[in-house]
């Protein structure tokens, strides 16, 4: 990247636009009462999909931006499964009729932390109160160090077809700076009994901008990994957000890689996985040719949700659990973050909402440029604006900040057609923020461009 582009925007601190408008525009004018009405008027053929986030793990990493906490008891787990279970049928019955669901995802956290017997049950109340397809995609987010023989059976018993297994980096040294000490041989025990188990794609998630990271280690992680012949890598940038998440505090500032480190570490595990046979996809993910993702990517139907890149095309995502967000055609909403809030809610009969977003027709056209952006690097404006009543030359006049970019040369416009350059690509964040019209309002600061 050139030095003029680095210093103009790799260091911009700005959203991963997995959602626009963004999270810290949600406020309390979205309630239960609120949800309720927009589950109301879910129709039964409209496409679902569900998320559940499990906040809870057997040690803090410290790297880690996720809502999640430290338990060594089972019993809040236990409390928290129930107001889980319990919640599932408020919503169900607020529905009356779900639509098909193609996609479940389990987050936190760390969802495998609950008993098998317990996923198992969690599974079959999802699929009695639901319409989950015969081939749904099931697919869970799994610590390597505390996956059980039992969990993988029931995993795959339960109708998991997809594991996320999170690696990060196999640096000793780096997983000595972030309290994260996995070994590779328990990383390969786990994808090894997984595939034994049923479970056939595998996805492993890296991280560069690590404390003590640099090139030749994330080249040796990269290497190691491909000994497991994941299907996707997820491949993100560390957000070092201690004002967020003060565990993050124990990390070293000094030991953190600058913005031309980052860059050269993220562009050299990129070489590894092309170079390997993977597609890249979007700004963080690589893909098998012949996987699902890949193929969507290149037929232009891959999408962007709070999971990132993912191949569901469903209309409406109903989250579940402490801090879930669920998006339904009228807009956002998020549960209680505080898990002994969420449990009280539920408890007391109520919806877990505590605060949202009601989309407009502006957000619905910026959110659709955004993820076009983020999920092909090319956009056609003139396509774009006539399915929402609009003209690609007014919207283009609202957007000031692409003459910018492509004067600097990450953008080509041509004619009604915006396309990021090569030059763009780990940049594409900073492309996605000229459709933000709410950037900077939030008072929130994000993770860096690069």
């Amino acid at each position: 990247m050139r030095d003029d582009l680095r210093a103009r925007y790799g260091d911009e601190r700005l959203p991963r636009y997995t959602s626009y408008p963004t999270s810290p525009h949600f406020s309390d004018a979205v309630q239960g009462e609120t949800y309720s009405g927009w589950l109301g008027s879910l129709s039964p053929e409209r496409r679902l999909s569900l998320y559940l986030h499990v906040p809870f793990c057997r040690a803090m990493c410290w790297y880690c931006g996720c809502h999640t906490s430290v338990t060594r008891r089972d019993e809040p787990i236990a409390e928290y499964l129930a107001a889980l279970r319990a919640e599932i049928g408020l919503v169900a019955d607020r529905i009356g009729s779900p639509g098909p669901v193609g996609h479940i995802h389990f987050g936190g956290g760390t969802p495998t932390i609950m008993p098998p017997a317990d996923f198992v049950d969690l599974m079959a109340l999802l699929r009695s109160r639901f319409g989950v397809e015969e081939d749904a995609e099931v697919a869970i987010e799994i610590d390597p160090r505390t996956l059980t023989v039992e969990m993988m059976f029931a995993l795959a018993s339960a109708g998991v077809t997809r594991a996320s297994l999170g690696v990060q980096s196999f640096d000793p040294a780096v997983q000595a700076a972030i309290r994260r000490v996995q070994s590779f041989a328990e990383t390969e025990r786990a994808a090894s009994g997984l595939r034994r188990a049923g479970i056939r794609a595998l996805n492993l998630d890296l991280i560069y901008g690590l404390p003590l990271q640099d090139v030749a280690s994330c080249r040796e992680t990269v290497r190691r990994s491909l000994e497991l012949r994941p299907d996707r890598l997820s491949v993100f940038g560390y957000a070092h957000v201690p004002f967020f998440k003060k565990h993050q505090r124990k990390i070293e500032e000094a030991a953190l890689p600058d913005g031309p480190a980052r860059e050269a570490q993220a562009e050299a595990i990129a070489e590894e996985l092309v170079a390997a046979g993977y597609r890249r996809i979007g700004l963080d993910h690589y893909a098998r040719p012949d996987d699902p993702m890949a193929l969507a990517h290149q037929n232009g139907t891959l999408r962007r949700n709070f999971q990132g890149y993912t191949t569901d095309d469903a209309e409406a995502l109903v989250g579940f659990g402490a801090s879930a967000i669920g998006r339904l055609p009228q807009g956002y909403v998020q549960n209680e973050v505080v898990t002994s809030r969420y449990v009280e809610r539920v408890r007391s009969g109520s919806l877990a909402t505590s605060k949202g977003y009601r989309l407009t027709p502006e957000d619905a056209l910026r959110a659709e440029a955004i993820e076009r952006i983020m999920c092909d690097g090319e956009i056609d404006l003139d396509r774009l604006c006539r399915a929402h009543g609009r003209t690609a030359e007014g919207f283009l006049a609202t957007l000031p900040k692409l003459r910018a970019l492509e004067a600097d040369g990450l953008v080509r416009i041509r004619g009604p057609v915006v396309r990021v350059e090569e030059e763009g690509r780990l940049l594409v964040r900073a492309v996605a923020s000229a459709f933000d019209a709410y950037l900077g309002q939030s008072g929130r600061t994000h993770s860096r461009a690069v």
